[in-house]
Order: C-alpha cells, then sequence, then structure tokens
C-alpha cells in the first residue's frame, strides 16, 4: 500500500463556482483520490476556500456584510456544495484558520532568515476617490501583452500573464470604476525568487512525466523576457494573515493560499507533519496537485520556492495535472451576466452522477474543451441510460422473474472465457489510464467496459436459452449479475452513488478485483440480491431546452 498526498486549487471565496472550477481541479482530484482508495492506497486529499486578498473584500462589499462574516457564509455553501457532488475530502479547510496565519508568518520569518525577502519601496497605485492604495485585483484595465480589457492586476486570466497594477493600459478602479488614479510610494516585502531560479529549473527539468501544459506554462516564467522576477508578497489591505514588521499591511493572497494546503491538514490531524515534512514521514508520500492552467505558475514556482527558500524539509509536489478551460455554448461561464451553469444550479437540475460523468469524459486536458447541452444530453443518455443503466435493469429484472431475487446456479462456458479475456485486457488500460490521470481515456475505457457487458447479453441471450437450457441461461445471468458488481467498483469514482447503489443492492463490498476471473465468481449461487431503481432516467429534449433557456445569462 502506498501512501499518497492529493491536492485541489483552493476555490476562492467571492461566489459559488461554475462547472468550468468544478472540473479544473477539485472534480478531477476527487475521482483521482477515490481511485487511489479504490486501490487500497492511503490518501489524504485536501482542499480549503481561499478567503484573503481583494477578492474576498471585494465579494463581501458588494454584499453589504462584514468580510469575515461573509468569508465564513460561503465557506459553509461551498462545503455543502463540495458534498453535493461527492467531493470526499479528508479536509476542506479555510484559508483564514489560525494554523494558516501561523504557518505563514513562520514561512515569511525563515525566508527573512535565509535572505530571501527584502523590504522594497514600490510605487503601487492610488485612488483619490477611494482614498486607498489599489492592490492588484482592486486594479482592471488592459492588459499589455495580449489586449485583453478586463485584466486584473495580478494576471491576465486570458493569457496568464503575470502583472503588476502599474503594467496595466487604461486602469481604473474595480471598487469604483474610477480613473483619477496616481502611483505612490508604499514600503512591500518581496520574496527572491530570482536567487531560487537554478534550483527551480533543476527541479522543474527533472519532472519527464508532467503534462505538456504544466511545464511549458513554468519554464515560461522562468525564462520568457527577464526571467523569473523576485515577487511583492505582501499587500495593502485590511484582510488577510498581517505581517509582524509591516503593520497595516497583509500577506498577498498568492502567498498564504499554497501555504493553506499544508495548515488545512493541520487543522484536521494531528499526524499532520508525515503527509508534509520529508523528516516526519513524507519521503515515501506522492505528492499530486490539481489545477486550471491560470495557477500553473504559482504551484510550480512560487510555491516551490517559499518551500525550498525556508530551508526546512518539506515534501515538494511530484506531480501537478492542469487543465485548460471549459468553454459554455460557444463562449465563456460568466458569473456577472448569470452566463453557463453553476454548482448549485446543476445539483437543482439533475444528481451529480449525471454531471461527474459527462465533466470527467469531456475533461479539458489536452485543450479547451466545450459544454454544450446538446452534448450533456447525448452523453448521458447514451452511456448512462442506455449503456450502464439498461445493462442493470435487463440482468436484474430478468433474473428475478426466471430466478427470484437471487444469484441462480449455472455453469460458465465459452461465452464466459471470451468475455472475462476481453475484460481482463480492457480493465488494465482502464488502471493504467487512472494511475497516469488520463480521465478522458479512463472513462472511454470505462464506457467499453460497459459496452461489452451488453454486447454480451445480446450475444448469449439468456431470455432464448432459458426456453431451451435453464441451466445455461443460469450461467449467463450468474454472471451478469456478477459483472454489475464489477461495473459498480470500476465506476466508483466517476459516479459514486449509482455505484454505491449497485452494492447495496447486490449486498456486496467495494474490494477491487485482483483480477477479473476472480471477480466475476464473487457472487454466489443463493446470494440474495434486489432489483434497483432505474439508474439514470433519461434527459429529454423538453428539459435540455429549458435549460438551454435558463442558462443562457444577460
Amino acid at each position: 500500500m502506498a501512501r499518497y498526498l492529493v491536492t485541489s486549487a483552493i476555490p476562492y471565496i467571492n461566489g459559488i463556482k461554475h462547472l468550468g472550477n468544478l472540473v479544473g481541479s477539485q472534480l478531477p482530484s476527487d475521482v483521482y483520490a477515490r481511485y487511489l482508495r479504490g486501490r487500497g492506497h492511503e490518501v489524504m486529499h485536501i482542499c480549503a476556500t481561499d478567503e484573503h486578498g481583494s477578492p474576498a473584500e471585494l465579494a463581501a462589499a458588494k454584499a453589504g456584510k462584514p468580510v469575515a462574516e461573509y468569508c465564513a457564509e460561503m465557506h459553509e455553501i461551498q462545503a455543502e456544495l463540495a458534498h453535493g457532488f461527492r467531493l470526499a475530502f479528508d479536509h476542506f479547510g479555510r484559508s483564514s484558520s489560525p494554523q494558516n496565519h501561523e504557518l505563514t508568518q513562520h514561512f515569511a520569518a525563515k525566508l527573512r532568515e535565509n535572505g530571501l525577502i527584502a523590504e522594497v519601496t514600490e510605487h503601487q497605485i492610488y485612488s483619490a476617490t477611494d482614498g486607498r492604495f489599489l492592490p492588484d485585483r482592486y486594479v482592471e484595465g488592459t492588459c499589455p501583452n495580449c489586449g485583453y480589457e478586463s485584466a486584473r492586476g495580478d494576471q491576465c486570466e486570458n493569457c496568464t500573464k503575470q502583472l503588476d497594477p502599474t503594467d496595466l493600459i487604461n486602469p481604473r478602479s474595480a471598487i469604483s470604476g474610477a480613473t483619477d488614479l496616481e502611483v505612490r510610494a508604499t514600503t512591500h516585502l518581496h520574496l527572491k525568487q530570482s536567487q531560487l531560479k537554478a534550483e527551480l529549473s533543476d527541479w522543474i527539468d527533472g519532472k519527464h512525466d508532467w503534462p505538456v501544459l504544466t511545464t511549458s506554462i513554468a519554464k515560461k516564467w522562468l525564462n520568457d523576457g527577464d526571467g523569473l522576477q523576485d515577487r511583492g508578497i505582501t499587500r495593502d489591505l485590511e484582510w488577510g494573515v498581517p505581517v509582524p514588521e509591516l503593520p497595516g499591511k497583509v500577506f498577498y493572497v498568492w502567498f498564504d493560499a499554497p501555504i493553506a494546503y499544508i495548515a488545512s491538514t493541520a487543522e484536521k490531524f494531528a499526524d499532520w507533519e508525515r503527509w508534509w515534512r520529508t523528516d516526519k514521514g513524507a519521503e515515501d508520500v506522492t505528492y499530486v496537485q490539481f489545477m486550471g492552467k491560470d495557477n500553473v505558475p504559482f504551484h510550480t514556482l512560487s510555491f516551490p520556492a517559499t518551500l525550498i527558500g525556508s530551508g526546512e524539509p518539506w515534501k515538494l509536489v511530484d506531480y501537478i495535472k492542469s487543465f485548460n478551460y471549459l468553454n459554455y455554448e460557444g463562449g465563456q461561464f460568466s458569473t456577472s451576466k448569470g452566463r453557463g451553469v453553476f454548482m448549485d444550479q446543476a445539483l437543482s437540475a439533475l444528481p451529480a452522477d449525471y454531471w461527474r460523468w459527462w465533466l470527467m469524459s469531456n475533461v479539458p486536458e489536452t485543450s479547451d474543451s466545450q459544454f454544450t447541452w446538446e452534448s450533456f444530453q447525448a452523453g448521458c443518455n447514451k452511456d448512462l441510460a442506455d449503456v450502464l443503466g439498461n445493462f442493470v435493469s435487463r440482468v436484474t429484472k430478468f433474473c428475478r422473474s426466471k430466478f427470484g431475487e437471487q444469484v441462480p446456479d449455472g455453469p460458465y462456458g465459452e461465452s464466459e472465457q471470451a468475455l472475462i479475456d476481453e475484460l481482463t485486457r480492457r480493465v488494465r488500460l482502464y488502471e493504467e489510464h487512472m494511475e497516469a490521470m488520463d480521465f478522458r481515456k479512463a472513462t472511454a475505457e470505462l464506457r467499453a467496459i460497459w459496452v461489452a457487458g451488453n454486447e454480451y447479453l445480446q450475444e448469449t441471450a439468456p431470455w432464448a436459452a432459458f426456453k431451451t437450457d435453464e441451466a445455461r441461461a443460469a450461467g449467463i445471468i450468474r454472471l451478469a449479475l456478477n459483472l454489475i458488481r464489477l461495473y459498480a467498483v470500476l465506476s466508483a469514482p466517476f459516479i459514486p452513488d449509482a455505484a454505491a447503489t449497485l452494492r447495496a443492492a447486490l449486498n456486496t463490498d467495494d474490494t477491487w478485483p485482483a483480477n477479473v476471473a476472480e471477480a466475476l465468481e464473487v457472487l454466489k449461487p443463493g446470494d440474495a440480491f434486489t432489483v434497483p431503481d432505474n439508474l439514470f432516467d433519461k434527459i429529454t429534449d423538453e428539459q435540455r431546452e429549458d435549460w438551454q433557456e435558463r442558462f443562457k445569462g444577460r
């Protein structure tokens, strides 16, 4: 049994996330963690809400609430939605926790001791209208790199280029929209990332198995233009982790947010160091991170620079699985315009398994992907209702009508052996894709495993065999019932509710199969089962048209 530390990029506290956010980090991390647990590994799966910085302050102001109250409420909402989507985190923490305050200040102190922190007088944008300095996300404008007109002062979400507010063309206040901005001097702490460039470069070069998307973004930031730059790690804000040596300032949200992975583990588990410190047992941990491509620079450079620069034996990530963007009906999801499907809306329309299956079948691994209602309807109806659901219904109802609600006693023959041989090959491929985190390939292989059962049923036709050879029909159904159990175990990472329903109906456990032949002998003749309710209802044209209209936005 191996040990795996799995973290999802932590979602901003400023509102309910849309399906693109979900499939870019939290959902695939959950699928992978569930798979690892299913294989018998020890897993620590961690996420949290990202509660500091200007996004939190702006969202709280818009809601008319104190920022601490707003963050506490939104954390509960996001935790409930995570549960609704069956995201099985070992802990869903908060970046505003006392543990994260303490660890953030600890890292800053160690970096200062090691000569990697500098006090820098820099020039930042000040708004006379707002009567304050405007930290990065309080400033919006045109990106000087790609021309995107709604770039933020920390990063352009269109081209992912790292920015400072003073880089923006035609800047304006995100608070008031004021353009009467001026540049004033202020003192901040900078992390001397440039001094760690060689070490970071060697570390990244050693990751030969990382996705091209991950390494290309990391190396672009390392080598383009002037290369890796020192980075300000404090801001002129009220809400955040206080900077002891600079009263009135807080640490930059991107400095403290990744530290929350560690702090969230410490919030919940007394033995947290065995997951995070290589001198306390973490040397045998495989650490895997999941995130959208816009988060890659901070996880390949800034956070590793913090850990390495501390001089302490912290566990560095082994693999970063990054994703492109999921777009919506030919455009982008838009919170401000109400365009697209958000997590609460999705669960009000359909159970989680529908969304989990379609999203992971279309996960944007190698390029951006597109959510359309036609694709969603077709994928769910074909895969979940017509293939998996139909197989379960036909087998269990036929068995009940001919043999009662118990596994019949009948022999396996040549057709069964041929199916075992095919599934042995396919299950191994499925496992290889899951271990490689190639989720599109994994869902395609799982779908093929479901299809093989339907083809077997059509070929052997137990309803016809029963008329002339009852024992033969019994053998077919005995294998088919065991096949349903195998489907439940293999499918659990993607559709956990349906898998649990099938296991309960068959009165069986979720032990991962050592081999397919053994797996198809788990249910013995005479074992009782119940016929489950219909697993998946088909999505009707009327439902699809209603949702298309409802979520098209303004």
